[in-house]
């Protein structure tokens, strides 16, 4: 029987995990409770057909991640600094705002903000390396150029980000995440000691993702002139939906050949950029996320 596969994400002083049906988090409160917020993952046959065909399902997949996780981001934001005893003041502040603006407007700026990251990840290093297009010349050198001074943004955003005191929890939380998952594929009971012992890396990771959009970006530019700087542009433009598509489709099969002689280091990028993702966690992060995958489990049964 084929074990079912199950993502996650790491939320402000807390953990989501998700099936195919469910989307469950848990979150430390700071009276050291763990709240719970549960979701069906809504049925929408058109999503279900795209998501087969490849390319395609690799962006739909990431619209979904976009509004699906913003929901379990604003649950865990509203209260993961809230003394409980004030959680009626959560209702009271949406009350006061309309609920469908506050949906909508969660949903266009998790879309937007991914977006807006992807433009900026993908033309600057364009124009810097424009600005060197007499030095470095022809295609080769100019995609290659593009190319590291996107890693350099990317491995420099990541780890600034890394140094302030709230993200470097969240990377402690992605980190138990991973080991939950990692404990549940290799059949073991899900005890602290038991998820603390497994890795934090793990190959189906959203960063590994993020990584192997430069890397297959540079494959897929050497197809496409760099020349004049307008059409470099236009051409970049047209293709983060290309990009996402294959690298998506790159991440799956990563996965896929993991347990593999030699094929399986294909998938050691996106397993270093994790390095700096994803922080050890202490033991009640790691209570946290077994309480969040526990509770997914239970969703899934009902």
């Amino acid at each position: 029987m084929t074990k079912p596969i199950y993502g996650g994400q790491a939320v402000p002083e807390g953990v989501m995990f998700q099936s195919k049906t469910h989307m469950s988090t848990a979150i430390r409160r700071t009276n050291g409770d763990i709240d719970y917020f549960d979701m069906p993952r809504p049925e929408k046959p058109f999503l279900t057909r795209l998501k087969k065909i490849p390319l395609i399902r690799g962006n739909v997949a990431i619209l979904e991640a976009s509004v699906y996780g913003m929901k379990h981001m604003d649950f865990a934001a509203d209260r993961y600094d809230r003394d409980p005893a004030e959680d009626y003041k959560i209702e009271q502040e949406k009350n006061n705002q309309n609920t469908a603006k506050v949906v909508l407007s969660t949903v266009i700026i998790g879309i937007l903000t991914f977006f807006i990251g992807k433009f900026i990840l993908t033309l600057i290093p364009v124009f810097v390396a424009e600005v060197f297009s007499g030095i470095i010349t022809g295609k080769l050198g100019q995609v290659a150029l593009e190319t590291l001074i996107k890693l350099i943004i990317l491995l420099g955003y990541i780890y600034i980000l890394s140094l302030t005191p709230m993200v470097k929890r969240l990377f402690q939380y992605h980190g138990a995440e991973h080991k939950v998952i990692n404990c549940f594929e290799q059949d073991k009971p899900l005890t602290i000691e038991n998820v603390q012992a497994e890795s934090r890396l793990h190959y189906r990771c959203g960063s590994s993702f993020i990584l192997f959009t430069v890397l297959v970006g540079f494959a897929v530019y050497m197809f496409v002139p760099v020349d004049p700087l307008y059409v470099r542009v236009l051409n970049r433009i047209l293709l983060i939906p290309v990009v996402l598509g294959l690298s998506f489709e790159v991440l799956q099969i990563t996965n896929k050949l993991r347990e593999v002689p030699v094929l399986k280091y294909f998938g050691l990028p996106g397993l270093w950029l994790q390095y700096l993702t994803t922080k050890q966690p202490d033991n009640d992060q790691v209570e946290v996320a077994i309480h969040s995958f526990n509770h997914l489990l239970g969703s899934d049964k009902k």
